[in-house]
């Protein structure tokens, strides 16, 4: 991603990291001193992350879709590539419990992974494709489908569709995340087109976004994985292609717009070319 585009993301978190009182320091000083008083205990991470699922499908059920019969049970693992993933079959948000999380964090996951994420949309898929009111491959989320970061980008604009960015707090976590997605996508550039190094690569994106480099490392794993690598361009790629659509959507217009990415294959640029209000 370009420099630009980073430092506007550097930017809002200055902007708001003064909002919130941290102040007086650089900014990685005053980030590390709020990211140090966000951050749940790691025993109490699971449960934290439960009831934001919980208080997320009643949102989802009252402004999106009936979901009231369904949920998700947090699950702690360890040494995995990924930082929570949504194991759909079982029911079950896998959580790694080797990183550490903020209470914006968790939220963010429990709208990606479950409510109106993952389990959304693939619950809507699923009972579609059975009905026969969609294609059999609506029901794809693979590694080879372009509709892979919409799949992604639907998920991490999960806050924005219900209403969930809540003051200064949750848009220095949303800069936060769009930084730390951009970097690694970056860092994926870096490594497999320039030849770099994990150690070479490390510092790079430590510095730039605002992240210890034990855990920029740890974050960054996934790079080499045969299954997660393709996925690293779908995530910003997809949260930017749908945030720029929902922008322009009208409050009057969501539920279209709700049936219209749920119910639909998509691209990037078939969204924003097709999507026009009811």
């Amino acid at each position: 991603m370009p420099t630009d585009e980073l430092e506007g993301y550097r930017t809002t978190i200055r902007e708001k990291l003064d909002e919130l009182g941290y102040t007086g320091g650089s900014l990685i000083e005053d980030f590390e001193r709020w990211e140090a008083q966000a951050r749940v205990p790691v025993d109490q991470v699971l449960s934290v992350l439960s009831d934001l699922i919980s208080e997320a499908r009643d949102r989802v059920t009252a402004s999106m879709y009936p979901f009231s019969h369904e949920g998700m049970e947090p699950e702690g693992v360890s040494a995995v590539p990924f930082s929570a993933y949504c194991d759909y079959p079982t029911r079950k948000v896998l959580l790694n419990l080797d990183f550490p999380y903020t209470r914006f964090s968790l939220k963010h996951l429990a709208t990606h992974e479950v409510f109106p994420g993952h389990l959304v949309h693939m619950n809507i898929r699923e009972k579609a494709v059975a009905a026969g009111t969609m294609p059999l491959d609506g029901a794809q989320v693979v590694t080879s489908s372009a509709s892979s970061a919409l799949f992604e980008g639907i998920a991490d604009n999960g806050m924005f569709f219900l209403d969930w960015v809540n003051g200064p707090e949750d848009e220095l976590g949303v800069a936060l995340q769009r930084l730390r997605s951009a970097m690694r996508c970056n860092a994926a550039w870096m490594m497999h087109a320039q030849g770099m190094t994990l150690d070479e690569i490390v510092p790079v994106v430590a510095e730039t976004a605002l992240q210890d480099p034990v855990t920029a490392r740890s974050r960054l794993a996934f790079l080499n994985h045969d299954l997660r690598a393709p996925f690293v361009y779908a995530y910003y790629g997809g949260d930017m292609a749908v945030h720029a659509v929902w922008k322009t959507v009208a409050p009057e217009e969501r539920k279209a717009f709700f049936d219209y990415i749920y119910g639909n294959m998509h691209t990037p640029n078939t969204l924003a070319k097709y999507w026009k209000p009811a």
